[in-house]
This record gives C-alpha cells, structure tokens and sequence, in this order.
C-alpha cells in the first residue's frame, strides 16, 4: 500500500505542476478550466495522503476506524471532489 499511495501522490502532485508550467507557456485562457485541473489534482493528493494516514497501523489516533471505512470515506471525498469539478467547468 506504501508504495502505491506514494506513486500516486508523487503523480498526481507533478500533473498538477505540468498544468501550472503549461498555463505560463501557452497562457490561461478558460482560467476555471486550468483552475479545475489544478485543485483536482492538489484534492487527489490531499484525499491520498489523508487515505495513507487513517490506513497506518503505527497511527494511534485512528486505531479504531477500520481500513473498510477509510477507503469508503476516501471514495465518497473523492466522488464529492469530483463533482464540485465538474460543476465548476460549467
């Protein structure tokens, strides 16, 4: 789980700068459509990073919250994430 939570935040951050290097090469025309991109990807990683730490066995603070729970609530962030997004594009 380590290594593929890593990669992805890893991933997810550098897309995010690959979008921020764009809009200063090309320019930012639909601003709420580069906007999107970028809290998309910084929400993923976040959403990602918070997965990693309620999964943690060494964590005490979430000794008590199931991994089952962690990942549905990771998947209902995301879902709502996404969807705020979608609304935002137009």
């Amino acid at each position: 789980m380590w290594c593929a939570d890593t990669c992805t935040c890893r991933f997810v951050t550098l897309f995010g700068f690959e979008q921020v290097a764009y809009m200063a090469i090309v320019g930012s025309f639909p601003f709420n459509s580069f906007l999107s991109g970028v809290l998309s990807c910084i929400g993923t990683a976040v959403l990602a990073v918070c997965l990693r730490i309620q999964v943690n066995k060494e964590n005490k603070e979430f000794k008590d919250l199931p991994p089952e729970r962690a990942f549905a609530d990771f998947v209902f962030c995301n879902l709502v994430l996404h969807l705020v997004i979608m609304n935002f594009l137009g």
